[in-house]
């Protein structure tokens, strides 16, 4: 079809949702690989003589003042407070994006990520607590095996290339998407601390603002950024996680200008080399780092180690497969042309592949603890997420042997 197309002088609108899409894998594919690299990065040096280097640069105490406002936080959490709002921020400028002019703006067409997706939250989550039924702190990482991590979700998919069916991508994308929203929504529940009533006053005057902005039909990004900073002083001292005042503003960005031209868009765009190939490496590098020495049976066996891994690895495929089955019997979905149940597979376990946002939230989970399943938390997800990509990989490798499109037809 596109052949047919551009023979007869049609060419793609770079700025159009296709043209996104395919950005937005190739980017995310290759960030992928650099934070497998960081990840690995912080492996070595927590299992080195570099351990007490890499412990005490992650306890580096970093200050900033103004006035009476302090904020004095470890370096670790700067990342996760500070540099992970950036992220939450992209992901907010996706999932607007998305509901206003991309896959989720049809019911039809989320309809099978949609089932996927609440089957790849609600099983991770059950066998989790299945497992930790009787510890109390323990329970409180049941959102750990939900996530997803999309980054190397599509560094594995872009391993067999042209391979892989376009809506078999667009698929996995659309889950993910919804995996975002479920982490968002669990975090502003689940993961937040004592409140702070005057802070939440603040927070909420600013979001007010932001909202006026848009409505007002202001399209400078300078005006949201200064909302922004102030929106994410006010959550982080509210007890909110911070994260969310990423998510928040980036509700505020207008779609569209009076020219037509899309702020939002282009936010997105400028945002995501910064996102895939700094923030999620330096995120990685920091939080990934988990000391084997002195790890026994003891704590492989323990129920947080196997309550994630079991998540991830199996939770997520049964979750998957399971919903995408009910949606496609019951008539409410059908697969996308070109992509077998096989391929389904594959991806149901990519979808396993839980490492950053699985990170992120064990962080948050058991923050307030005693640190006691610190270890046991990371090596679950580093194994449940190992695991699972070595299932994808070969379950793919198994169901996509050929291209989808003869060697004479264009790559474009």
């Amino acid at each position: 079809m596109l052949t047919a197309l551009r023979s007869v002088g049609w060419r793609p609108d770079p700025s159009g949702p296709a043209f996104t899409i395919r950005d937005f894998i190739k980017l995310e594919s290759a960030g992928g690989i650099l934070l497998f690299g960081a990840a690995v990065a912080a492996m070595i040096a927590a299992n080195s003589p570099l351990a007490s280097v890499y412990a005490s640069l992650l306890d580096t105490v970093v200050a900033v003042q103004v006035g009476d406002l302090v904020i004095n936080k470890p370096l670790l959490l700067w990342v996760n407070d500070g540099l992970m709002a950036l992220f939450f921020f992209v992901i907010g400028l996706e999932v607007k994006r998305e509901i206003l002019e991309g896959e989720l703006s049809s019911l039809r067409a989320i309809a099978l990520p949609g089932f996927g997706a609440l089957g790849g939250m609600l099983v991770p989550a059950a066998i989790y607590i299945a497992l930790n039924w009787q510890d109390p702190i323990a329970l409180d990482g049941w959102g750990i095996p939900v996530a997803t991590d999309i980054a190397f979700a599509l560094g594995l998919l872009s391993v067999f290339g042209r391979r892989i069916p376009t809506p078999l991508k667009t698929f996995l994308l659309t889950l993910a998407i919804f995996d975002d929203l479920a982490a968002i929504v669990i975090i502003a529940i689940f993961y937040t601390g004592d409140l702070a009533v005057p802070a939440l006053l603040v927070g909420s005057a600013a979001l007010v603002a932001g909202v006026a902005f848009n409505r007002l039909g202001v399209t400078r990004v300078s005006a949201y950024v200064l909302v922004g900073i102030v929106l994410w002083v006010a959550v982080l001292k509210s007890g909110v996680h911070a994260t969310l005042a990423g998510v928040l503003i980036a509700f505020c960005i207008p779609m569209r200008d009076p020219r037509g031209e899309s702020p939002l868009r282009k936010l997105e765009h400028d945002l995501h080399t910064p996102v895939a190939f700094v923030i999620l490496p330096v995120f990685a590098f920091v939080n990934a780092g988990l000391a084997l020495s002195g790890i026994g049976v003891d704590e492989l066996l323990h129920p947080v180690t196997v309550g994630v891994a079991a998540g991830l690895f199996l939770g997520k495929p049964v979750g998957i497969l399971g919903f995408v089955a009910i949606a496609a019997v019951a008539g409410l979905a059908t697969l996308p042309r070109g992509v077998t149940w096989t391929q389904i597979a594959g991806v149901a376990f990519a979808c396993g592949i839980g490492f950053t946002m699985s990170l992120f939230i064990a962080g948050l989970a058991f923050e307030h603890g005693s640190g006691d399943y610190f270890a046991g938390d990371r090596l679950g997800i580093l194994a449940g997420s190992l695991a699972s990509a070595v299932a994808a990989y070969v379950v793919l490798r198994l169901s996509c042997r050929r291209a989808p499109e003869s060697p004479n037809q264009s790559t474009g």
